[in-house]
């Protein structure tokens, strides 16, 4: 996918996001940087029907917008979900299970700051 429709992508995925309440949302540059995907995206939920809500209407949009191989990982989990939508790879956390795993910082102390944006 060109890097035009990726950064479109993100921007529909960050709006999906917001629509539907989840809080700080941070978006990763990985482009070139990481083999695992062109962006991350994390964000938080605020209870784990919400993180599960999210994290279902998220994926439903992006097969809508055409990323039909999207999967969530982590059904089992109360406090996380992973959306693999190939490219782009959207955390939604629990707040507390946010701060424990502390993606941005991990990503922060690899990567130079200016490839993170809220």
């Amino acid at each position: 996918m060109p890097i035009s429709k990726k950064t479109n992508l993100v921007s529909q995925i960050k709006k999906i996001l917001d629509d539907n309440k989840a809080t700080n949302i941070v978006t990763i540059d990985l482009k070139d940087k990481s083999s695992i995907a062109d962006y991350m995206i994390v964000a938080s939920g605020t209870s784990s029907r919400h993180i599960q809500a999210v994290s279902e209407i998220t994926a439903h949009e992006l097969k809508k917008l055409g990323i039909k191989n999207c999967t969530i990982e982590g059904k089992e989990s109360d406090d996380w979900k992973l959306i693999d939508a190939i490219e782009i790879i959207i955390h939604i956390f629990h707040p507390e299970k946010r701060a424990l795993y502390n993606l941005e910082k991990m990503w922060e102390d690899i990567l130079p700051k200016q490839n993170i944006t809220v």
